[in-house]
């Protein structure tokens, strides 16, 4: 079967906005340039990539696979000329993935300041706290923490993080204040989307089963437990760091506090000369370490 790029652009478009003319608006198309070569990509297919309605269409199963394949296929095709023809200048599709908070808290500033510097790039942005298939799923970048082992791709690191155990005064004045890492046994603890939680104690890592009656892999949520009084929990400085200021919550064994998390921009080795990655990864280095400073000062080092 003879391939070609007709009808492509007008599917995904189709896909993401959710109508025809929706899709053909987003393409400065007519509505009958669109169905048309919709209708030409299906026939050459030999499959339904729609459910039409008079009002909306829907992907089939067959459309969803389809769709996944041609982003990661324009995103390619997007870079390739930007390489070529724009010299170097950011443009065209630019998919991201991070975890829901940190992109909520530090990514999407940055972003609308990427987006009003370089009106022709596209941005289509997932936050979500599942582990993205950069490659399978054509993402550009990816926003991580902690340690990279996947030589498929490469890690530049633009800010750090820092994790904080806490707990508000109520619950201390009733509970008492956990002197070691092992007096947590004692305390109700509140569990997020990580079950291990993270201490150093005589300079040797030391990772901590968290047991309580109370979990949520949202942070959001672990944080109004903690602030109603419910237990300890242990979460990065961007949830806590205003109520720590605040007197709200109390920062609990710091001098068992690990080190400070790296947070990394990764990208497929292929994207590593994409002028989009380049210049997003750039103004995240000058730009996240401000938005991920913790204001809060450790007490000094002593014994766990």
């Amino acid at each position: 079967m003879k391939s070609s790029w007709r009808g492509i652009d007008e599917f995904v478009a189709v896909a993401v906005n959710g109508t025809f003319a929706g899709g053909a608006k987003a393409l400065g198309a007519s509505t009958t340039h669109v169905s048309r070569a919709i209708a030409h990509l299906e026939s050459q297919l030999q499959a339904q990539l729609f459910y039409r309605t008079t009002r909306k269409v829907r992907l089939t199963e067959t459309g969803i696979i389809f769709l996944e394949r041609c982003q990661g296929i324009l995103s390619a095709r997007d870079e390739a000329l930007t390489m070529i023809s724009n010299a170097g200048t950011p443009h065209g599709l630019l998919r991201i993935t991070c975890s829901v908070a940190l992109g909520e808290y530090a990514l999407i500033p940055i972003l609308n300041d990427f987006a009003a510097r370089y009106p022709e790039v596209r941005l289509s942005i997932d936050l979500s706290n599942r582990i993205a298939d950069l490659i399978g799923e054509g993402y550009d970048l990816a926003i991580r923490t902690g340690n990279l082992a996947d030589s498929r791709f490469i890690g530049t690191r633009i800010a750090s993080r820092r994790l904080f155990t806490c707990a508000s005064p109520a619950y201390l004045h009733k509970s008492g204040v956990p002197g070691s890492i092992m007096d947590l046994k004692h305390h109700d603890c509140l569990i997020g989307s990580s079950t291990s939680w993270h201490f150093v104690d005589a300079g040797k890592e030391q990772v901590y089963t968290p047991r309580g009656r109370w979990a949520c892999n949202n942070g959001h949520a672990v944080l109004n437990a903690a602030l109603a009084d419910l237990g300890i929990c242990q979460l990065p400085d961007y949830y806590v760091r205003t109520h720590v200021e605040a007197g709200e919550l109390v920062p609990l064994l710091e001098e068992c506090a690990p080190p400070d998390e790296p947070v990394w921009a990764v990208y497929p080795q292929r994207r590593h000369l994409s002028p989009n990655v380049r210049h997003l990864v750039d103004l995240l280095k000058e730009r996240m370490p401000a938005l991920m400073a913790n204001p809060v000062t450790r007490s000094p080092d002593k014994a766990c």
